[in-house]
């Protein structure tokens, strides 16, 4: 077999940095997703992902040790892992993974908003708290992460002004039965208990 062309200075100088540049970008986009699936509990697609981002890795480090005269490598290979740190994060948003908890916090009146956000399917907590400004009400969300969109969608719609918060969630069990009743009559029923009546 004719090695000429993997000894040029075309293949050594052009192609080899493209392919380095490439396989960088995806090892690195595995590896965010890889961490990214750990730390939401995915605990068995995570080592999948793993196998395929070292595989890759290795070539790719198996190359620059071959090479080491060669700066377009070197830059090739950390550009690489720039531009597949951002891919990761991005193909990650997309994929909108796992479960979310969000908590907003809103002095005016959440009536409306809660009611909506019920007609949505959305289920929610509420807590009357007191704050710097006074009175206030805190409403918990656990959802999934492409949901999130939609929630503060109604939000902002309601209350723009509301604070709200968005934490991730590595599990999540439904333990408290769902309730047919209107959200004025789970609201009734919370404030009861809390003064003990």
């Amino acid at each position: 077999m004719d090695f000429a062309f993997f000894n040029s200075d075309f293949f050594v100088w052009i192609i080899l940095p493209l392919f380095i540049f490439s396989a960088r970008i995806i090892d690195v986009s595995l590896g965010t997703i890889r961490l990214i699936f750990i730390s939401r509990g995915f605990k068995y697609y995570a080592p999948i992902i793993g196998f395929f981002e070292i595989l890759v890795w290795l070539f790719a480090i198996s190359q620059i040790m071959q090479h080491l005269n060669n700066l377009f490598l070197i830059l090739a290979y950390a550009l690489g892992f720039s531009a597949g740190t951002f891919i990761g994060i991005y193909l990650e948003e997309k994929l909108s993974l796992g479960t979310v908890l969000i908590q907003i916090i809103t002095r005016k009146n959440s009536l409306g908003m809660l009611e909506e956000l019920q007609t949505k399917k959305f289920k929610t907590t509420v807590i009357e708290a007191e704050g710097e400004a006074g009175h206030i009400k805190m409403i918990f969300i656990v959802t999934k992460r492409q949901n999130i969109g939609k929630v503060l969608e109604t939000v902002k719609e309601f209350n723009p002004k509301a604070f709200y918060a968005i934490e991730d969630v590595r599990a999540a069990h439904e333990g408290i039965p769902s309730s047919h009743k209107s959200f004025a009559e789970q609201l009734k029923t919370f404030t009861t208990f809390r003064k003990g009546k």
